[in-house]
Formats: structure tokens, sequence, C-alpha cells
């Protein structure tokens, strides 16, 4: 083996053990995140919640910069410096008593997360090439679905502990797996694919060029469409299940356990069987079934539910995530242009972040109009992305 591939190899394992240290911090993150800031600062769910809000408002105006910065010096850099970040912000968590020191420590951990996925994207695309790099994509989605259901199983655990004993314990285990993960990616041996020179084309271009790359923004614009049909899972899912068709809550949270399984289990055989077709419309494909799934939901309630019944919609569900997840990733990777991929790709990763701060307000409008009504506008939704993907066919790259 010569040392080329010694290092590729290198690369890649350091990588898939960062990619998922950094899940297991999400999944002890995420389920926890109202009720871990409040035992922590000790402030109201309405001053934690309006914080929070405006953390991710701050997040979202900071992608820009990151696109920038990824493209000056790099996704892994970038990726190290926000898993870093994240774990000085976990860290200080406990000691934000006042507002002032909780909005600062929020803004911190929203800029990390939401600069890790372009940075992170990056990354791969300097690591690999091709069918290469759709490997790793799926690899990490893999990986941060089963991370992130072993740090939810974790959280569950701390919260059994007596008092604040097990959020005190979750800040401790969020800094250090962050701090590991930074120190794992900060090791990965990889070239960049583009030198940055003076004069280089980045500088000339930056995101005037994204914004010109009419294909790419009806991507980015088909994201943010198809991107309710994954916020639905969190936010509206559960509350239909258990008000609409009846099922129990802890029955509800198990649909979500078993989308969680068959994604960690199943996403890199699916996306091995994907490759084998265009990426637009293999991702079109998933929106189908994604449309599919949203129709079957809506009929529960008429046929009485049951929980088989639920599961088997919830099985169409994440097949659609499956066959729409992997090309639609690829895609968006694949068609950023080299020199500046971190401006496309956080231009990219905006349409998830526009997505999921508008998703809490839309999804619950549609739940208070009636049974129905959530999922025709998510089926209408998906497709039209679905629509978008296949009019950027002719541009879409085909490796």
């Amino acid at each position: 083996m010569s040392s080329m591939e010694d290092n590729s190899s290198t690369a890649r394992r350091r990588f898939i053990a960062a990619s998922f240290t950094d899940a297991l911090g999400q999944g002890v993150y995420v389920p926890l995140t109202m009720l871990f800031v409040h035992a922590l600062t000790g402030l109201t769910l309405t001053a934690i919640g309006t914080g929070l809000t405006l953390a991710g408002l701050g997040a979202l105006a900071s992608m820009p910069v990151v696109g920038t910065l990824i493209d000056r010096f790099g996704g892994k850099r970038v990726y190290t410096a926000a898993l870093a970040l994240r774990a000085i912000g976990f860290a200080l968590y406990p000691l934000a008593h006042s507002y002032p020191a909780f909005l600062a420590v929020a803004l911190v951990v929203a800029v990390a997360m939401w600069a890790a996925p372009p940075s992170q994207q990056s990354l791969i695309g300097d690591m690999a090439e091709g069918s290469m790099r759709d490997r790793l994509l799926a690899w990490d989605r893999s990986l941060r679905n089963g991370g992130m259901g072993f740090g939810a199983l974790a959280a569950a655990g701390m919260l059994a502990l007596d008092g604040s004993t097990g959020f005190y314990a979750a800040a401790a285990l969020l800094a250090l797996a962050c701090a590991a993960a930074a120190a794992t990616v900060a090791t990965i041996p990889v070239r960049r694919r583009t030198a940055h020179r003076r004069n280089a084309p980045e500088t000339r271009g930056g995101y005037r060029e994204v914004l010109a790359d009419r294909p790419y923004l009806a991507l980015t614009a088909a994201n943010f469409l198809i991107g309710f049909g994954y916020t639905a899972q969190a936010i509206a899912l559960p509350v239909f299940l258990t008000r609409d068709v009846g099922l129990p809550g802890a029955l509800a949270g198990g649909v979500f356990a078993v989308n969680t399984a068959l994604v960690a289990v199943l996403g890199v055989p699916v996306a091995r069987a994907m490759a084998r077709a265009r990426r637009a419309r293999g991702a079109a494909l998933g929106t189908a079934v994604f449309a599919a799934s949203f129709a079957a939901f809506a009929l529960l309630p008429a046929l009485g539910g049951g929980l088989v019944a639920v599961l088997i919609v919830a099985i169409v569900y994440t097949a659609g995530e499956l066959i729409h997840s992997a090309p639609a990733q690829s895609l968006s990777v694949q068609a950023a242009r080299d020199h500046i991929r971190g401006r496309y790709l956080s231009v990219y990763q905006l349409s998830w972040s526009l997505c999921r701060t508008v998703a809490p307000v839309v999804l619950g409008l549609l739940l208070d109009a009636g049974t129905w009504q959530l999922w025709t506008v998510l089926a209408a939704a998906v497709l039209a992305g679905g629509l978008l993907l296949l009019r950027t066919e002719r541009s879409s790259p085909r490796t």
C-alpha cells in the first residue's frame, strides 16, 4: 500500500471517529436543550426560549462569514474550531447564571453548531472525490444517527440522576465529547484540493459567483422545501400521533427510535444502491416516497390508527428519508465549485437553518388547522422540491 493510500485510510478512520463523537454529543444536547439550560442557569423557560431563538438568528447571520473562513483556512480548521468552540460553550454553561452570560454562551454554541455541517462537508470534499466522497457522506449520515441515538440514551440515563447532578454530568460529557472530536479532526492528514494564492479565483468571485449559479440556488430552494419533511418528525409528528391518532407518548417516542435505528443501519447500503442513479433523480424519488408517507399519515386518524399501522407508515417515511438524503447531500457537495466550496456549502446550509427557524411556527399553525392540513401541505412542499431537483438535472454532476 502506498503512502498516499495509508494517509487516505488514516484520514477516513479519524474522520469517522470524530463524526461519531460529535454526534454522540449532539444526541445528549438536542433532546435536553431547554431542561439542560434551565437546570444549569436557573433562568425561566420563557427567557431561555427567547435567548435560544436570538442565538439561532445570530448563528444564521454568521453563515456567510463561516463560508468565507472555510475557503480561506479550509474545512478541517474551521470544523476543528467549531468543535472546540462548542466544547468551551458547554463547559461555560454551568457558570452562565446572568442573562447576558447565558446569551453569550448560547450564541457561541449556536454559531459553532451551525458552522459544523458546511465545514465538515468541505473537509469531506478535500478528503475524497466521486464515489469515495459519496461513501464518506453516507458513513457520516449513518454514524450521526447512531451517535445521536446513543447520546439520547445517555441523556435519558442522566435524567435519572438526582437533582441537577445529571445536567452537570451532561455538561461535562458534552464538553469532553466536543473536545475529543476537535482533537481528532485536527490530526486528520488531508491536503486541500485548491491552492489558495494571492489573486486566486475565490478572491475575485466570492458570493457573487455563488448567487449567479442558478442551478445551485435551485438546489438550495428545493432543500428548503424538502427540509419541512425532516423537521416535521421532531416537531409535529409526536403531537399528531398522541393527539390525533391516540398513541401513548412512550410509543410515539418509539417511532422516532425506529427511524433513527433504520437510518443508522441502512444509510450506507441505500447510499450505495442510489449511487447507480443520477443524484437529482434519486433525490426526487425520495421526495415522492416522502409524499406517499404524508398521505398515509393523513389517513391514519380516519382508519383508526394503531401501532402496527403507524410503524408501517413510519417505515415508508424512513425509506423516503434514506432515498432522498444520500443523493441530495452528495449533490450539494459535488455541485459546489472547489475554489469557493465553503461559500457554496454555507449558502446551502442556510436552507436548513431557515427551515428550522420558521418550521415551529408553520407546523404549529398547520397542526391547529386540523388533522389532514399538515400532511397535505408537507406533501405539496416536498413534491415541489422534487420538481425543482429534476429541473436542475441537466446541470447536475453525474459523478
